[in-house]
Order: C-alpha cells, then structure tokens, then sequence
C-alpha cells in the first residue's frame, strides 16, 4: 500500500511540474511577448546553451509533434502486425464447445 502512495505522490508531482512549466512556456510566454512587452522575462532559464526553452512556439508545436508522431508509430504498428500475421486466422474453425451449442439449438423448438 505504502508503494502505491509514493508512486501516487510521484505521479502528481510530475503532474503539477509539467502544468507549471507548460503554462509559463505557452501563455505566460506569449503574453511577455505580445502584451507584456518584455520578451526577455525568461532569462534566467536560458541556462542551457542560451536557448530559449520557454518560448511558446516551442510550447505550441512540440505536443502537435508529439501527437502525430504517436499517431504514426500506432500506424506502424497496424501496419506491421497486418504484414506479418498468418492468414491461416481468416478461415479458423469453430471448436467442440460451440458445434454442442448447435446441436442443443436443434433439438429447441419454438
């Protein structure tokens, strides 16, 4: 029980620190740069290579991204699985189970 509490309290921190960064990457972002008049709010998290790693266009196109490149790799993946299956499951055949359950439904009559 203890185990699914901490992975409960993990699952919520990550949860709380992607709303956090994604709302100042995307709307308080846009709103320094358009409204706000001061682009350069976000300074002090270009600490990597002076990237702007809050700049709302990395914020808009990066889940967009996101989203189709899962939509394609399920697209792969059908794709293959379609490839490679045995076709031999197309004409299968019924077991002993379901040919007793027409021989009862024979002898029923209404």
């Amino acid at each position: 029980m203890a185990k699914d509490k901490i992975i409960g309290a993990i699952v919520m921190l990550l949860g709380i620190l992607i709303a956090v960064v994604y709302t100042m990457g995307s709307v308080v972002d846009l709103w320094f740069d358009t409204l706000g008049k001061n682009p350069d709010w976000d300074a002090a998290f270009r600490f990597i290579g002076g990237v702007d790693w809050l700049d709302w266009r990395l914020f808009t196109v990066l889940p967009l991204w996101i989203m189709v490149l899962l939509i394609a790799i399920i697209a792969i993946w059908i794709g293959y699985s379609m490839l490679t299956v045995f076709e031999h499951f197309a004409g299968f055949k019924l077991n002993a189970g379901t040919r007793s359950i027409g021989r009862i439904r024979g002898r029923i009559s209404c």
